[in-house]
């Protein structure tokens, strides 16, 4: 099977939303669920690679915002991880972040160990750091009350995302099951 490097297209929607879901099915972004692609406005870009019938085996969106380039997606289908796919994604957005002129590309991510191994295998350097906190009824019934302090009458909270400093860490943790540090790691291109 050869691997084909490319432009997202519309065709590509249904192989995309697939690749992307059961690529972050057991990593920290299992709950990042998507019915649609989100459109990745200019001089932003969207990269594919395929497969001969043009299956996505992986997927990187890169934002650009003033000078810096920001990878949004990045997803390799499980059954073809560890093949150079994201490797090879990410050399492209190199390319063509390059050609934009700009000199700096980062991501986001959260902690899993094998995600932060590929950035730093990449040449990604971590820096930046803050935490997602989930507070959710079906985890334990007064996450939500917690998280929010007060209720607005007739609202039942079931679920709340929030963001939160690294120092809360620790007394956060007593308080809610599911914490991420989410961490940014740039690469000088």
């Amino acid at each position: 099977m050869s691997r084909i490097i490319r432009d997202y297209t519309p065709a590509d929607e249904a192989s995309w939303l697939r690749c992307r879901v059961l690529s972050f099915l057991n990593t920290p972004y299992f709950d990042d669920v998507l019915q649609t692609k989100p459109e990745i406005p200019a001089p932003g870009f969207e990269l594919v690679a395929t497969d001969d019938s043009g299956t996505v085996l992986g997927a990187m969106d890169v934002m650009v915002d003033g000078g810096l380039a920001t990878i949004d997606t990045v997803a390799v289908h499980p059954d073809h991880q560890h093949q150079g796919h994201g490797r090879a994604l990410l050399a492209e957005a190199q390319a063509r972040a390059r050609a934009l002129g700009l000199d700096t590309l980062d991501a986001w991510t959260r902690d899993l160990p094998e995600t932060l191994r590929w950035y730093r295998a990449m040449g990604f350097i971590e820096s930046d750091h803050y935490l997602h906190v989930y507070a959710n009824y079906y985890t334990e019934p007064g996450e939500p009350d917690r998280a929010i302090g007060s209720r607005r009458p007739g609202l039942k909270p079931m679920a709340a995302f929030l963001h939160a400093r690294l120092e809360e860490e620790h007394r956060l943790r007593s308080e809610f099951a599911r914490i991420h540090v989410c961490r940014r790691f740039a690469l000088t291109l």
